[in-house]
């Protein structure tokens, strides 16, 4: 639902209601350069190579991202066409600005035809549009919005607006309590068969706060998963401060699985943020940026970065999820493979 208040919202940043990954620190966007170079050579160092990320805002994620591979891999940033998908016209073009002030902007290029590479959607499924069904009896029944009495906006119930709605629960097996209430993003479907007709073969990467269906549509979550983000701070009444606000909703991963599948995509796994930023070379990022940290302060945004990346309270404990095709059946991501000491994720 955030995206209803996209542009009156200030949106992500420390300026902002809420902080992404790639806002706390560059070594988020430095580590995910390792997964890209992983992709990369799985598929057999193609000259051509997209990466396509949904949600690129600002550019705060592909900046350090790119940067990290112009140093490390050049061979592939010279292949690199990236595509940022992003509708917001000034986050674009600090986009372009941040790329090419870190003299990398070469790769924003034509949006190739279907190709090999990768896509990533780092906090943007959350941000799809939901519909808020609750169970009464033996029917499902939709929340919609209304206007009350006193002119206020409310809630009010109708039949579902779509019976895509009950088929994504009866797919998942999801039968809610009497009472209970649950968001159902059926934009999924279509995020899908973007990805699908951009990249022809290559991965998938979803970063977000989630959870499988079993889990998300559990006992544990009577009244659903919507949250308002506001200044840094969380609530759950999407009526306050209308406009100026973030809304969200944690993510079904069980329907992201499955709606890929059916465009050919194999699942490679789910993994925690933390757990996948350990596997995939964080230490060795982050060793190459201490050493450059000469100054106290950055030295200290350093430390704090790496404790919010990988905690399991902050940003480290959102859900991945990453899947695959066209690449060799033994093919998986040093992320996914890795598990922390004591068989945490």
């Amino acid at each position: 639902m955030r995206c209803a208040q996209q542009g009156k919202s200030p949106g992500p940043g420390r300026d902002g209601d809420f902080l992404t990954a790639p806002d706390v620190h560059p070594l988020f966007g430095a580590t995910l350069a390792r997964v890209v170079g992983e992709v990369w050579r799985a598929a057999g160092a193609p000259p051509r190579f997209a990466i396509i990320e949904y949600g690129a805002g600002s550019g705060v994620l592909a900046a350090p991202l790119i940067g990290a591979l112009a140093e490390e891999v050049p061979e592939l940033v010279d292949a690199i066409h990236y595509v940022p998908i992003e509708l917001n016209e000034h986050r674009l073009a600090e986009l372009r600005d941040r790329l090419t002030s870190a003299d990398v902007g070469r790769v924003l290029r034509a949006d190739p035809a279907p190709t090999t590479g990768i896509a990533i959607a780092n906090e943007y499924l959350d941000a799809l549009p939901v519909h808020i069904v609750e169970r009464r009896g033996e029917e499902l029944v939709e929340i919609h919005v209304a206007i009350e009495a006193d002119d206020a906006l409310g809630e009010t119930t109708c039949p579902p607006s779509t019976p895509a709605l009950a088929a994504r629960l009866a797919a998942e097996g999801i039968v809610l309590a009497e009472g209970q209430r649950a968001e159902i993003c059926l934009g999924l479907d279509a995020w899908a068969s973007d990805v699908s007709r951009r990249i022809e073969r290559g991965v998938v990467l979803a970063i977000d706060y989630g959870a499988e269906a079993a889990d998300l549509y559990g006992p544990t979550r009577p009244a659903g998963t919507l949250m308002a983000y506001v200044g840094h701070r969380a609530h759950d009444d999407p009526f306050v401060g209308i406009g100026r606000q973030d809304l969200t909703a944690h993510v079904d991963l069980t329907a992201i699985d499955r709606t890929l599948a059916a465009h050919g995509w194999r699942t490679l796994g789910h993994t925690s943020q933390g757990t996948f930023l350990a596997g995939s070379g964080m230490e060795e990022t982050l060793a190459r940026m201490r050493a450059r940290a000469t100054d106290l302060e950055s030295q200290l945004a350093l430390r704090a970065g790496v404790g919010r990346l990988l905690d399991p309270r902050a940003t480290g404990g959102f859900r991945v999820l990453a899947a695959c095709r066209g690449v060799p059946g033994s093919f998986t991501l040093a992320g996914l493979a890795y598990r922390l000491p004591g068989g945490l994720e």
